[in-house]
């Protein structure tokens, strides 16, 4: 019986997918909702057999008190051991001794590299917290911050469609009460573009929930695809993305290359030879064509491995930093270097 207890008391769901960002700063993973509302982009291989679902604000919390109870015993152990509190290779052991289950328990992990990271950022799963209703969530996000003073950053994935449908003042709201920053995928910014990958967003749904989410307070990045036009859309892939990103002036503007993913519908049109994919060096022309548009005060980043382009040594074109290149100070350097890759191909 005091097993069944034990298990029960560090039970707590954890989804798969954040934002690189948030994996480097260790976050913790808080699950708000299940899986996609959306589901229909022929580009994403994530979440497609899976059934969209808001979890319930008692089941969201049961988890936050889950890992308040999970920190809580680490820190004793480890103050009765005389580490001052660090939780180090011996304090896991003996958890790991005291409750067996967590050997095998992937939440284990992330919340043990969430606490020796400092305990300062969390991120709500799963692909768009933002549809939850906004009591709900306002809840949800001041039971996190009351639960764990440490926190500095919390942060969300947010659809554009659902940011410009949300009234402001709720989104201020969900603001002050402790959502910090939303990571939101763009893509494109090409209407065209936009209805054949199924992404359900307008160019305008773009700029008016990335100008609405800007105005509400939030911190603010956005995800496009160098290469998702392929050899046919490039160019107005290029154009449409830098307009839009333009319009919005977000906080952080990160990249994303486009690669068909196998399972997906754009990889069964790749394969039929119905999309033609740009060469590297292709992609790095219409990267160029879409920074010398930018007119921004944004941090461009290129922190994915998908940023494989090299220098003249062989080594990455690009910092894959988090903060990137802070624009228009930075532009000039990142076009030299967009030059620089293209020259060696």
């Amino acid at each position: 019986m005091m097993h069944d207890q034990i298990i029960e008391k560090y039970t707590f769901e954890t989804g798969v997918y954040r934002p690189p960002s948030e994996g480097g700063s260790n976050s913790l993973l808080i699950r708000a909702t299940r899986n996609c509302p959306w589901n229909k982009c022929t580009f994403c291989a994530m979440y497609k057999t899976e059934k969209f679902e808001i979890r319930s604000a008692e089941d969201i919390k049961r988890d936050i008190d889950s890992i308040s109870a999970m920190a809580n015993e680490l820190k004793a152990i480890s103050l009765e051991r005389g580490f001052g509190g660090a939780i180090n290779r011996d304090v896991i052991i003996e958890m790991i001794g005291r409750h067996p289950d967590l050997d095998t328990s992937h939440g284990f992990v992330m919340v043990i590299g969430w606490l020796q990271s400092g305990a300062r950022t969390a991120f709500l799963q799963d692909a768009n917290s933002l549809i939850m209703d906004t009591e709900k969530l306002v809840d949800i996000l001041k039971y996190l911050r009351a639960s764990f003073p440490t926190i500095e950053r919390v942060t969300t994935y947010a659809r554009s469609r659902t940011l410009a449908r949300k009234d402001l003042q709720e989104l201020i709201e969900i603001r002050k009460a402790g959502l910090d920053r939303l990571h939101v995928g763009l893509e494109t910014g090409d209407d065209t573009l936009l209805k054949r990958v199924k992404k359900g967003s307008s160019s305008q749904d773009h700029i008016t929930g990335g100008k609405k989410a800007m105005e509400a307070g939030f911190q603010l990045s956005e995800y496009w695809m160098p290469g998702l036009g392929g050899k046919e859309a490039w160019a107005s892939h290029a154009k449409d993305t830098a307009r839009v990103l333009n319009e919005i002036n977000p906080h952080y503007i990160r990249s994303r290359p486009f690669y068909p993913a196998p399972g997906t519908p754009m990889y069964e049109t790749y394969a039929r030879g119905e999309w033609v994919p740009l060469s590297p060096c292709e992609t790095l022309l219409e990267l160029k064509h879409m920074i010398e548009a930018l007119d921004v005060t944004s941090k461009v980043c290129f922190d994915h491995a998908g940023n494989h382009w090299t220098n003249r040594n062989g080594r990455l074109l690009f910092s894959q930093s988090y903060e990137g290149y802070k624009f228009p100070e930075m532009k000039p350097a990142v076009v030299k270097l967009i030059e620089e890759g293209m020259a060696i191909c």
